[in-house]
């Protein structure tokens, strides 16, 4: 693929829109960016806040433990430390740079019992607002289709324009100075439309990855091999979630490189479930899928002393074969994410080990025909487990092709070509699996009412 063609420039686009840091779980960062970006809109801290949710983020909320907050979880807690800590010019790491004091004020924020949560019933998986009040003044922000997408912002009822690189300086733009309401001018770019995922391919995928200046990716890449290897290792190191990193390596021990591809990655996400404060880099809006799609193919890299350059190569693989699956369901749905991003990773290792189309292609479909219908019932502790089981499914699609095995078309899902393998397992997870959504959803918030019969 050749610099002029239009699909470079796209794929390049694509990566540098989609892999950007995050620190925490992406879903709860959302939230304290809505909020940090909306305390800058009221210019001062509300009486009041009402924050309207849809059914997925929810979920993906809920559970996990939200960084810098002492060990506080869920939605309430997202929302006071992105009001009390936030700095909302740095969009998905909002709360990295929270000071101790800043920690016990959102903590007392918190214990006032001022802000209020709704289901918000929308047909967007992602959708989110938050209102803020105070002495008669009000602001609201709304977030849609993805976590720093804001397509309303108001002060009082009227419109407000703004710039994410001024937001550090607390000054909100007069209405001329931005020509594109509601998007980063000069930051993160904006959203791509659905369109421009359509015309990922993995042919076409593989043919970029080869071909690609790296000079146009290195800061990107380089910036996901130090950042989620650096938060792999601290999962290691301490005790974070249920330690499903650590009990692979005690059980299995460090020998093969399988076991240590799914114990460092499962790692990384035991710490950032946990509420580590160490950034990701993200993949399709997830940490976790950002995790999964790199560091096991980093440790097969380190294992077959790969060169740097083809580490590059079959990152950038990986990176956007899991994006090719994932985009056609949107970010957030019944289908658990890791498992693209187990197939792009199957994809990366396969590369690493001289595999070109035709074996990358049978990768995949063997890896995606073994593991599809893994289900989301949000982020927690329990994503780890789900990451080690995508990684080993990633793997073993490769070495089942390796020895001349593979799944054939007519057998579940598997249909004659990658791409129509594909197309079936996004109509599964986008289309086939809404009504398991709801009813996930719906049992995650009814566990989440007090049972007035329960006995102890």
């Amino acid at each position: 693929m050749f610099p002029h063609d239009p699909l470079y420039s796209l794929y390049l686009e694509i990566l540098r829109t989609e892999l950007v840091p995050a620190t925490g779980c992406t879903e709860p960062i959302a939230i304290a960016y809505a909020a940090a970006v909306v305390r800058q809109t009221l210019q001062a801290i509300p009486d009041r806040v009402l924050v309207q949710a849809s059914g997925n983020l929810i979920k993906n909320v809920k559970s996990v433990y939200v960084p810098n907050t002492d060990g506080q979880r869920g939605m309430e807690a997202a929302v006071a430390i992105g009001l009390i800590g936030g700095d909302a010019s740095r969009e998905l790491e909002v709360i990295a740079s929270v000071e101790p004091t800043q920690k016990v004020q959102a903590a007392e924020y918190l214990a006032r019992g001022v802000i209020a949560v709704e289901y918000l019933d929308s047909t967007h998986p992602f959708d989110l607002k938050v209102t803020v009040y105070k002495d008669g003044h009000s602001a609201m922000i709304h977030l849609q289709d993805s976590h720093t997408n804001i397509v309303e912002l108001k002060k009082d009822g009227a419109d407000v324009q703004w710039s994410a690189g001024e937001l550090r300086d607390e000054k909100l733009l007069p209405a001329a100075s931005c020509l594109l309401p509601y998007s980063h001018c000069g930051s993160q770019p904006t959203p791509l439309t659905d369109d421009a995922y359509d015309q990922l391919s993995v042919k076409a995928i593989l043919d970029f990855a080869q071909s690609v200046d790296l000079s146009e990716v290195e800061s990107i890449i380089q910036a996901q091999i130090d950042c989620n290897m650096a938060i792999a290792e601290e999962g290691l190191r301490n005790r974070y979630g249920a330690n499903v990193g650590k009990t692979i390596l005690s059980a299995y021990g460090d020998a093969d490189v399988k076991v240590r591809a799914r114990a460092y990655t499962a790692a990384g996400s035991d710490a950032r479930m946990g509420g580590c404060n160490l950034p990701v880099v993200i993949n399709s809006g997830s940490g976790n899928q950002g995790l999964t799609v790199s560091v096991p193919v980093i440790v097969y890299a380190k294992e077959l002393n790969s060169s740097k350059e083809d580490l590059f190569r079959a990152l950038i693989l990986s990176n956007l074969t899991a994006i090719h699956i994932k985009s056609g369901m949107g970010r957030l749905s019944a289908y658990c994410g890791v498992v693209s991003a187990g197939c792009g990773a199957g994809a990366g290792i396969a590369y690493l080990h001289g595999g070109r189309y035709r074996e990358i292609a049978h990768t995949v479909v063997n890896a995606i025909a073994i593991l599809s219908g893994v289900v989301c019932d949000g982020a927690k502790a329990s994503c780890a487990a789900k990451i080690a089981s995508a990684v080993d499914v990633g793997i073993l699609g490769f070495l089942m092709f390796k020895d001349e095995m593979q799944f054939r078309s007519g057998e579940g899902l598997v249909s004659a070509g990658i791409e129509a393998t594909l197309h079936n397992i996004v109509r599964l997870g986008k289309d086939g699996m809404k009504e398991t959504d709801k009813e996930i959803i719906q049992m995650m918030m009814e566990r989440a009412q007090p049972n007035p019969d329960k006995r102890e």
